[in-house]
C-alpha cells in the first residue's frame, strides 16, 4: 500500500511541476503556444505557476521518502 501510495505522490507531483512550469511560461510570454491562450502575457499566471511548481516538487520529494 505505501508503494502504491509513493507512486502515486510521484506521479502527482510530476504533472503539478510540469503544468506549472508551462503556466510559467505562459504567463511570462516565453511559451506562446497555443496562441489563443488568454494566460499568455498575464504575469499572474506566472505565479501560480511557480507555486503549483514548488507544490510539484514538495510532493516529488515526499515520494522519494523512504519511511512513507
Amino acid at each position: 500500500m505505501a508503494m502504491l501510495l509513493r507512486r502515486f505522490l510521484g506521479v502527482l507531483g510530476c504533472l503539478a511541476l510540469l503544468i506549472g512550469l508551462i503556466w510559467i511560461g505562459q504567463g511570462s510570454g516565453l511559451l506562446r503556444y497555443p496562441a489563443s491562450s488568454f494566460m499568455i502575457g498575464q504575469p499572474e499566471w506566472a505565479y501560480y505557476g511557480a507555486g503549483l511548481a514548488i507544490i510539484g516538487g514538495v510532493l516529488i520529494g515526499v515520494s522519494r521518502l523512504r519511511q512513507l
